[in-house]
């Protein structure tokens, strides 16, 4: 691919093409309108878009079933030996860079696929917070699933399979629970079975992603184009919420069977820092969605009315039952009108006392 893209880069101009294809996009709406706008793409710039995204693609891959277990094995080692080199520093910085571009790629693929109709343009604050966010984001998750691998040894396997399993077979029980049939125009040279082989390395690719990472492309098998263009604030929420207890957890069993290599290491403080770096992820993502995406117009609701509507859900189950707050009422005006009737006849009694001493005497 590198070749050919050099080559008609190289080629083009020089030769009149035999003919040329007609885009249409449409703007951004402004005032509520939007125009559509018509593109006359030739046949050498048509190849180099379509090499472009098989490149954003190829990075994806590369970053995070390449690069998230190189970095996480070399963080591993580090860890063990408590040393870190020159050279392993270096790889690992370049590993975690190349993990947050393929996030980054992710984000962008997901938007474009989303607004295909729409000429999007992504703005140079757009990818500061993508960037940000990706970068703690992932950096706090590898560092927690490092330091719990690093004293539990036995029970990091179950930890990966769990999430790795659970992540692949998602997108499968949402299409058996649709009972949508079988796509079977991905490929018409693919045969039933080379089908199924091709959707089940889609979903290998996007369990691995989440495990490190929100994939902001979520897989959608009853779709035509596989990929679901649903803006689903819900799924957000719970995602990160989830990641957010399940690291808490691991850095919690970190913390009561460490040993002895972290004998100089703040225990408190790392926990800590860990915990605030992935709050700093989220909030580079709601600023992300609220202010930095480049079709936040298109949106049928905000990221902050998406999260109003969870917390109100979330507080909605749970909140207890009328009934049961009826009854604990009941009790309560009971208890008060039974401390009122003793205090008062405590009161009458009290009073009364003077009286008979009166009465005595007279």
């Amino acid at each position: 691919r590198c070749v050919e893209v050099f080559y008609i880069y190289f080629r083009a101009g020089r030769v009149e093409e035999p003919y040329v294809s007609i885009t249409k996009k449409r703007q951004m709406p402004k005032d509520g309108y939007s125009e559509e706008i018509e593109k006359e793409v030739g046949q050498a710039e048509g190849k180099l878009c379509t090499h472009r995204s098989a490149f954003s693609r190829a990075s994806v891959i590369q970053a995070f079933l390449g690069s998230a277990p190189q970095l996480t094995l070399q963080l591993y080692i580090c860890v063990l030996q408590q040393e870190i080199t020159a050279a392993r520093s270096i790889f690992m910085v370049l590993s975690l860079l190349s993990i947050v571009y393929g996030a980054l790629r992710c984000n962008i693929l997901a938007i474009k696929i989303k607004y295909d109709d729409y000429d999007v343009s992504v703005k140079p604050a757009a990818y500061l917070c993508i960037f940000m966010w990706r970068s703690f984001e992932i950096a706090t998750r590898v560092t927690v699933l490092v330091l719990f691998s690093s004293v539990l040894q036995i029970w990091t396997l179950p930890v990966v399979l769990v999430n790795f399993f659970g992540f692949f077979f998602y997108p499968w029980i949402l299409f058996w629970q649709s009972k949508s049939p079988f796509p079977e125009n991905i490929e018409k040279a693919l045969s039933r079975v080379g089908t199924t082989i091709v959707l089940c390395l889609l979903t290998f690719l996007y369990a691995g992603i989440n495990m490190f990472c929100w994939s902001a492309v979520q897989v959608k098998l009853n779709d035509p184009d596989l990929i679901n263009k649903s803006q689903n604030w819900y799924r957000l929420t719970v995602y990160y919420m989830l990641r957010f207890i399940e690291n808490a957890f691991l850095l919690l069993m970190w913390y009561i069977y460490k040993t002895d290599i972290y004998l100089y290491v703040c225990a408190p403080l790392l926990v800590l820092q860990l915990l605030i770096g992935y709050c700093m992820a989220v909030l580079f993502m709601l600023v992300f969605y609220q202010f930095c995406h480049p079709c936040k117009k298109l949106f049928s609701s905000s990221i902050s009315e998406g999260l109003l509507s969870c917390f109100k859900f979330l507080c909605f189950i749970c909140k207890p039952p009328k009934s049961t707050v009826l009854m604990d009422k009941a009790e309560v005006k009971s208890e008060n009108t039974d401390e009122a009737r003793s205090s008062s006849k405590t009161i009458d009694s009290q009073n009364g006392n003077p009286h008979q001493s009166v009465s005595s005497n007279a």
